[in-house]
């Protein structure tokens, strides 16, 4: 895994570990990779993956059942879709807007190139 340099890689971790999630790699009730397991595959210390973990725990991504290892949570697709159209509608759309007005890019030009 490759990382920026303008976030924290726990943060980083933790989105790919919700990308694989809304992909479906990782579905609720799935085990995910034991932290040492994790930080071997990535190639990072195994309190970074910890730290991972524990924000992912946090917002009930994930679950750490003791003895066992840590799983998906039933509401991890739903939580992470919400968390990250909220940051779309937030922050990524209002620089998007502003953006294409600089630009000088009209609301007809946008919609030929919105047409999915």
């Amino acid at each position: 895994m490759e990382f920026k340099n303008n976030q924290s890689i726990y943060i980083q971790i933790a989105d790919n570990l919700s990308d694989k999630i809304i992909n479906e790699e990782y579905k609720p009730g799935d085990k995910i990779p034991s932290v040492r397991e994790l930080a071997a595959e990535v190639g990072v210390n195994p309190n970074t993956i910890m730290r991972t973990y524990t924000e992912l725990q946090s917002k009930g991504i994930i679950e750490n059942k003791r003895g066992i290892g840590y799983f998906v949570t039933d509401i991890a697709p739903e939580s992470i879709m919400k968390e990250r159209k909220n940051l779309f509608f937030e922050k990524i759309l209002p620089q998007f807007i502003k953006e294409a007005s600089q630009l000088g890019i009209t609301p007809e030009e946008l919609k030929k190139h919105l047409d999915l």
